[in-house]
């Protein structure tokens, strides 16, 4: 691993009984996760909000290289859909600065329905700019969305690499080249299949090549069996990571 521009982790940090071994040690399961692994999506944010004491209790309890992506709240991309939520979005900001140098960037997942209106996402993307300077990773799933770039460059946002794939532009990074993300949802089966060892040797290949440019993100979302514990912590070996 080159310095600390690589980020590997999963889609929340629960540690299953299964996993105790690989995560030895006293404290929270945060703290367990964080000695092992430098990197976590927060999407439980997603649903509901935390406070700000919330964040930074989370942020106190780890290393300082360690860093958090935190996922925006469906009000803003999925019920309000991009538009008229400058108050929310405010709210959401002023809660997750608790997390301070340790919030490595946040997550726009968006539905599938949505189409990719210019104005709107534009106007939406300027309202974020104008109030967080950060990496901004933009996960769409609707195939409009494949005439983006020009919004990516405007705003400085990078379009997450998804598998399995939803939408023709996402299996390779776009965007700006100084952060690149991966979102690995497992395959064939959505959640809970385990990547084997060819496909993490090759995406260890492509996070090394890519960590030239920047930093890179890998976040394995095949939780539903633990398969995402193991995925990352056998991506870790295979980069060379000595985190923790």
């Amino acid at each position: 691993m080159k310095g600390q521009s690589i980020f590997i982790g999963c889609a929340g940090w629960s540690l299953g009984r299964e996993h105790s071994p690989a995560f030895p040690g006293d404290g929270t399961h945060l703290q367990r996760y964080a000695a092992q692994l430098n990197g976590v999506e927060i999407n439980s944010s997603f649903y509901r909000p935390h406070r700000r004491q919330t964040y930074a209790r989370w942020a106190d309890g780890v290393p300082e290289d360690f860093r958090f992506c935190v996922k925006v709240p469906r009000q803003i991309t999925h019920e309000q859909r991009l538009a008229d939520c400058e108050q929310c979005l405010e709210g959401f900001l002023e809660q997750c600065s608790g997390l301070g140098e340790r919030l490595g960037c946040l997550l726009v997942q968006l539905p599938p329905s949505l189409v990719f209106d210019a104005a709107i996402a534009g106007a939406f993307f300027a309202a974020l700019r104008a109030r967080y300077s950060g990496a901004v990773v933009v996960e769409p799933r609707h195939a409009s969305w494949v005439d983006a770039e020009p919004l990516y460059m405007t705003f400085g946002l990078t379009q997450a690499v998804v598998d399995p794939s939803r939408i023709s532009t996402d299996s390779s990074p776009r965007g700006m080249p100084q952060v690149n993300y991966w979102r690995l949802h497992g395959s064939p089966r959505i959640y809970y299949s385990a990547y084997d060892p060819d496909y993490l040797c090759n995406l260890a290949r492509r996070v090394e090549t890519a960590s030239a440019q920047g930093s890179v993100w890998c976040i394995f979302d095949n939780t539903a069996s633990g398969a995402a514990l193991r995925n990352a912590l056998e991506l870790r070996a295979l980069l060379g990571e000595t985190h923790g």
